[in-house]
């Protein structure tokens, strides 16, 4: 089992910028392709950004090209999600999420194993 708790959501300004960061344990976070997804009320949950086990290839939705960057750190067991240029379209409960299935970038939730509680992201105008 992999247990996993998501911290740096809050309440910012359109413009303004947060970092996500999920911290693993229980498991080797190195073996695990991480995800970040979003979900809005009443919307499914949706894929932001992928990495790579290494870290080395990650894919992102067209959408958060540019303004969003998917990191990890395998020597902390900790993922990130840097968020740039916020708008209020955003705003939702984001997700990380590991899979290991090592079949390249997986796109949906169904494809993921693990996930963690979620945190919140509000961004007013």
């Amino acid at each position: 089992q992999v247990q996993m708790v998501e911290s740096g959501g809050g309440l910012v300004q359109a413009g303004d910028s947060l970092r996500l960061s999920c911290a693993a344990s229980g498991r080797t976070f190195s073996s695990y392709a991480v995800g970040w997804f979003r979900q809005a009320p009443g919307k499914e949950r949706d894929f932001i950004a992928a990495s790579s086990r290494s870290g080395d290839s990650t894919y992102y939705t067209d959408s958060v090209k540019g303004r969003f960057t998917i990191s990890r750190d395998n020597a902390k067991n900790t993922g990130y999600l840097q968020m740039n240029c916020l708008k209020p379209e955003v705003t939702a409960v984001y997700y990380c999420a590991l899979e290991t299935s090592g079949l390249g970038f997986r796109l949906t939730a169904y494809d993921y194993e693990y996930w963690g509680q979620g945190t919140q992201v509000t961004v007013s105008s």
